[in-house]
């Protein structure tokens, strides 16, 4: 890819979250982060605001404008996963008081006002967390859809089943009304669902190159991880936590690395069994058009090749 990218990140960090916008603030040279939009989902918006901020100074990037967004889902209270990333949401390392300024207005209508100035066709937007203040833009300004290029999210579950609940992944149950709007907005969506962050873990090998960085990024980075990793490798099995929010900035960069195919996908929103699945008709059985790029498939080392030698270029 010869051309930056611009692109809103909208974020609740969350750890994951974290090494992910060092990866996209590491790839300034292929992408151009607009803003950090926050949402309420690992923990509340508070702290994800702040941890936004903290992470910009990390990377010594206070000029990356933070927008604090929604408090809460569109329909439903909030749903928030502490046990997985701390009290904090940025368990592993120390937190700072943060230099980086937060920004005056919601990240709704900063939303909004950067896609109607926009050009045809031309921001990404790359949600990973709930999609409330996605959904609200939409909601509240649907002339919008004409300056996005695509939005690429991580969220949903099909192959791999739910890490919240039996049927459903975090990002998508904690505001499912928001991701159907979302699904329905008829843009280009390419989704990173558990199906494929569940086959990007992290090894120790692959903590140990990062630490292996000669700067702070890498350290932190690793630190984040080693914290991140634990909870995930004993619940799931796996030889490593997924990393499931930094697929999103890989596939902006280097979108070879993954696999995947055009589908039908739609949101639960009332049943109390299944709330939030995502129901993906992989075969084609309902003939409803296809309306989301599901991701099955990664090529892990060129991931972990890619996130490293972002990282490297930070302080």
């Amino acid at each position: 890819m010869t051309d930056r990218q611009p692109f809103i990140f909208d974020t609740d960090p969350g750890q994951d979250d974290a090494v992910a916008i060092l990866f996209a603030l590491g790839a300034r040279e292929q992408i151009d982060l607009l803003a950090l939009t926050t949402v309420a989902g690992n923990v509340p918006v508070s702290y994800t605001t702040r941890n936004a901020r903290v992470i910009c100074d990390w990377a010594g990037r206070q000029d990356v404008p933070v927008y604090a967004g929604s408090d809460r889902p569109l329909l439903r209270p909030l749903v928030t996963a502490e046990e997985v990333h701390g009290k904090t949401g940025l368990d592993g390392v120390e937190i700072h008081d943060p230099v980086t300024p937060q920004q005056d207005g919601h990240a709704v209508d900063f939303i909004i006002d950067t896609l109607r100035a926009a050009a045809p066709a031309s921001v990404t937007l790359c949600p990973v967390g709930p999609l409330t203040n996605i959904a609200l833009a939409l909601a509240k300004a649907p002339d919008i859809v004409a300056g996005i290029k695509e939005i690429v999210l991580m969220g949903g579950t099909y192959f791999e089943a739910g890490n919240i609940t039996p049927a459903a992944e975090f990002n998508i149950y904690v505001d499912p009304h928001a991701a159907e709007i979302v699904l329905g907005a008829g843009v280009p969506i390419t989704m990173l669902p558990l199906d494929v962050t569940h086959k990007a873990c992290i090894t120790g090998s692959r903590i140990d190159k990062l630490r292996s960085l000669p700067n702070r990024a890498g350290k932190l980075v690793a630190d984040i991880l080693t914290s991140y990793a634990r909870f995930d490798t004993q619940k799931f099995g796996l030889e490593g936590g997924p990393l499931h929010d930094p697929c999103v900035v890989a596939y902006l960069i280097k979108p070879e690395l993954f696999k995947g195919r055009q589908v039908n996908v739609q949101v639960e929103t009332a049943s109390a069994l299944t709330l939030g699945a995502t129901v993906v008709d992989w075969w084609g059985t309902t003939g409803l058009p296809a309306n989301v790029n599901w991701i099955t498939e990664i090529d892990a080392e060129g991931f972990y090749a890619q996130l490293t030698d972002s990282l490297a270029t930070l302080p």
